[in-house]
Formats: C-alpha cells, structure tokens, sequence
C-alpha cells in the first residue's frame, strides 16, 4: 500500500500571487477582450473629440 511520508512537509494553501495568476488564466479571453473594447471606445471618444475640436477651430 502507498503509506504517507510523515516526515514531508505539510503542502501550502497557495498564496496571493498564485490565487490571482490562477483567476487571471481562468479569465483570460474575457479580460482581453475587455481591454480590447475599451481601448476600442477610449480610441473613438478621442477621435470623435478632435473631430470637433477641430470643426470649433474652424468656425
């Protein structure tokens, strides 16, 4: 039978960075996909804010 080493050490509950890296792997394509949309409407807002700037400096 396979019997336990008692003179191993206790394994570790894993810690913060290991608990976040693992969320961020589980999430992965909907975080970038996020990050993609956002930049997607923060790149239109601005393009969209020139575009008038520009017009206000033409009247």
């Amino acid at each position: 039978m396979n019997e336990t080493n008692r003179t191993a050490p206790a394994a570790q509950a894993p810690g913060r960075f290991g608990r976040a890296s693992a969320w961020i792997r589980r999430r992965r394509s909907a975080l970038i996909s996020s990050a993609l949309r956002g930049a997607a409407y923060g790149c239109g807002a601005g393009v969209a804010g020139l575009l008038f700037w520009w017009l206000r400096q033409m009247i």
